[in-house]
C-alpha cells in the first residue's frame, strides 16, 4: 500500500485517538468556535481590508491561527485576540515556532487573552484608528458588531466571517422580512458589502449553517444630524414590534396626536429605510405635546 496523503492544511494531523484529523487547538463548543482550515479562502478574507490610511488590526478569534499568518504578510501592527486559553498558548509559543520568517516583519504581532466584550479597546489603540477582522465565534457575532459600533469613530473598517444569516441581514436593505435592527444601526454608519458564502465543509467542526463573509466601510460623513442615543432607542423600540405600526409600536413615547397622524406611522419598522428613521428620530425629538 502507498503512503496516505497529508492534509491539504498544514495545521491538521492525525492525532486524535480514533484517528480524527485534528488542529494544534481543539475547537470548544461553548466558546462557538469553528476553526477554518481552507487555506485560499482564509487568504481571500486576509485580503478583504484596505488598510487605507491605518496599519492596526484587531484580529477577534484567531484559534488555530489560519487567517493571522496570511493578515502578518502585509504591512500592518495585528493585535490578536482571544479567550480561549489553549489558543493563546500555541499562538505565543508554537505559532512563532511554526513561522519565525512572519515573526522577522517590521510590524508588530501582540497576542492577547481577553473577552472582547468586555475589553476595552483603546487599551490596545489608544486613538488610534484600526480595523476588526475575524472568522467570528458565531454565539456573540451579533454583540461584536455592537462592539464595532461603540467604536465606530475609531474604525474605519471591518471585515470577516459570520453565519451566513446573519451576514445578509446586516447588508439587506429595507422590504426585506430580514432586514432589521442590525441592519439600520449598521448602514447609518457604514457601507454594507455581503462578500461571498463558505460552506460548512471547509471548518473543524463542520457548523450547521452556511457562513457569509462581510465587509463593512465607515461612511465618509457619520454625522447623523439628530440625537444619536434617541437614533438608536427608536430603531430597536420599532423592531421589537415588527409585526406592528410605528403608530403602535412607539405608543411608550407619548407622542402628540398631531405627529401620530404622520403617514409615517402608519408603516411598519421593515418598510423604512435609514434616512426614514434618522427623519423619524428627528420627528419624536421635536414633538411638543
Amino acid at each position: 500500500m502507498g503512503k496516505r496523503k497529508k492534509s491539504h492544511s498544514q495545521y491538521y494531523k492525525k492525532n486524535g485517538p480514533h484517528g480524527k484529523e485534528e488542529g494544534p487547538v481543539r475547537a470548544k463548543k461553548h466558546l462557538g468556535q469553528h476553526f477554518l482550515k481552507d487555506e485560499s479562502i482564509a487568504q481571500q478574507i486576509s485580503t478583504t481590508l484596505s488598510l487605507s490610511g491605518y496599519s492596526d488590526v484587531l484580529e477577534i478569534g484567531p484559534g488555530t491561527g489560519v487567517l493571522t499568518k496570511y493578515l502578518l504578510k502585509q504591512d500592518i501592527d495585528l493585535v490578536a485576540m482571544d479567550l480561549d486559553a489553549d489558543a493563546i498558548i500555541y499562538l505565543k509559543h508554537s505559532f512563532p515556532l511554526e513561522y519565525p520568517e512572519l515573526m522577522e516583519r517590521k510590524g508588530s504581532f501582540t497576542v492577547v487573552e481577553a473577552d472582547i466584550l468586555q475589553a476595552d479597546l483603546q487599551t490596545y489603540f489608544g486613538q488610534k484608528p484600526f480595523a476588526i477582522i475575524g472568522n467570528f465565534p458565531y454565539n456573540i457575532s451579533t454583540q461584536i458588531v455592537f462592539k464595532l459600533l461603540e467604536y465606530r469613530q475609531q474604525i474605519p473598517e471591518f471585515s470577516g466571517m459570520f453565519q451566513m444569516e446573519v451576514a445578509k441581514r446586516i447588508c439587506e436593505k429595507e422590504g426585506s422580512k430580514a432586514y432589521g435592527i442590525l441592519s439600520v444601526l449598521v448602514q447609518a454608519f457604514y457601507e454594507a458589502e455581503y462578500l461571498f458564502t463558505v460552506h460548512p465543509e471547509v471548518f473543524d467542526p463542520p457548523p450547521k449553517v452556511k457562513s457569509g463573509v462581510l465587509r463593512l466601510t465607515r461612511r465618509v460623513n457619520t454625522n447623523l444630524d439628530c440625537d444619536e442615543a434617541l437614533f438608536f432607542k427608536v430603531v430597536k423600540s420599532a423592531f421589537n414590534h415588527r409585526r406592528k405600526t410605528l403608530r403602535n409600536s412607539l405608543k411608550s413615547y407619548n407622542l402628540s396626536q398631531n405627529l401620530k397622524e404622520d403617514a409615517i406611522f402608519d408603516q411598519r419598522p421593515e418598510q423604512l429605510g435609514v434616512r426614514d428613521f434618522l427623519s423619524l428620530t428627528r420627528k419624536i425629538a421635536n414633538d411638543t405635546i
